[in-house]
């Protein structure tokens, strides 16, 4: 199965999906998808797909979302160079001569990213790092004119250039955008898992739009799948590199999915945590735990919607997201989907009701 999971990270990794501009995401997992069950969208773009089990209810949320940080254009100075604004969380320190890409509607435009030479720097600036707004992409244009008539305008969207591969021990992966197109092919795997298989539930598998801007696409969408219980579907900030405590950032790659104990935005069911470590442990399948002090996921719109709903974030660990390239191991990956299909053929009527009491 290695090598279709491959062709489906790649598909999702290198394609574009700046928020509010997801359609190419999109277009990946109506592929997939529509063979699992009926589609259908929400205002802003976000696609459903639901998967009728035995029974109507509960209904369950898998929630994805396809956009990535990225930038738009900003300006374009009389020289033809870009000034650009980040769109989502961006450290200023990694952006710095890497390759990016200006989707615009004549089609794409290749650029990188720059600054003023370190050789024409003083001594003193030189120490300090340089922030977004010092920046500029250079498209090799000449001038203002040259770079319009590439078909650059300002809002256009701008993503980083980083393609799928596997390291050298064939397990672990590396691509911009996991974050989240992770949590995307996880709920595509969970699908096609199910598939012929009765769960008495039925399934909304959810590629949410602009969660890195505000959770925006979790909140609409919501309203159409009116969810009895939520998933987030997530990366998870890995930790076991240089520099860290252990505490700081409690998972590793290859030790199993993780589950959020906290964040930002949304303190989880204790009920339903309880239900997937018990469904972990039954099942054999490694479980880590994680918390967030700052940042948040589509959970934290999904649990308040409505009256409420009981929801839990999963997540797959990833090291140097919000970057151009980061990394995620295959065995993670394969445990959190062998988690949440254990987890939806247990979730019957009655259990839902216990996690609201």
């Amino acid at each position: 199965m290695s090598h279709e999971i491959d062709a489906l990270f790649r598909e999702l990794t290198e394609a574009s999906g700046l928020p509010g501009f997801e359609r190419e995401v999109r277009d990946v997992i109506r592929k997939y998808c529509e063979q699992y069950g009926s589609i259908e969208y929400d205002g802003l773009g976000s696609i459903i797909c639901k998967k009728q089990g035995t029974a109507q209810s509960p209904r369950i949320m898998l929630a994805g979302h396809m956009d990535e940080v990225g930038f738009i254009v900003a300006y374009i100075t009389e020289k033809g160079f870009i000034k650009f604004q980040g769109v989502g969380g961006w450290f200023d320190q990694v952006l710095l001569a890497q390759r990016v890409v200006v989707k615009t509607a004549r089609g794409d435009v290749p650029g990188i990213i720059g600054a003023k030479a370190p050789h024409l720097m003083s001594e003193e600036d030189r120490k300090k790092v340089v922030q977004m707004k010092d920046m500029f992409i250079d498209v090799g244009a000449s001038s203002r004119e040259e770079a319009e008539g590439l078909g650059i305008r300002p809002g256009d969207p701008i993503l980083p250039v980083s393609g799928f591969g596997v390291m050298g021990n064939g397990k672990v992966l590396m691509a911009k955008a996991w974050d989240d197109r992770v949590g995307c092919a996880l709920f595509i795997e969970v699908l096609r898992r199910l598939s012929g298989v009765n769960h008495p539930n039925t399934v909304y598998a959810v590629g949410t739009v602009q969660e890195e801007v505000g959770l925006r696409g979790a909140t609409t969408a919501s309203h159409i799948v009116n969810p009895d219980v939520g998933f987030a579907l997530e990366v998870d900030v890995s930790g076991g590199t240089p520099g860290l405590e252990e505490h700081e950032a409690p998972t590793r790659l290859g030790k199993g999915p993780a589950l959020t104990v906290y964040d930002a935005s949304m303190v989880p069911s204790a009920k339903l945590r309880d239900f997937v470590i018990s469904v972990a442990k039954e099942t054999g399948v490694p479980l880590q735990f994680s918390y967030m002090a700052r940042g948040g996921t589509d959970a934290g719109k999904m649990h308040i919607h409505g009256a409420g709903v009981p929801s839990l974030v999963i997540g797959v660990p990833s090291r140097y997201i919000h970057s151009h390239v980061g990394l995620i191991h295959r065995d993670d990956f394969e445990s959190a989907a062998a988690l949440m299909t254990s987890v939806i053929e247990r979730l019957d009527a009655a259990t839902a009701a216990e996690f609201k009491r």
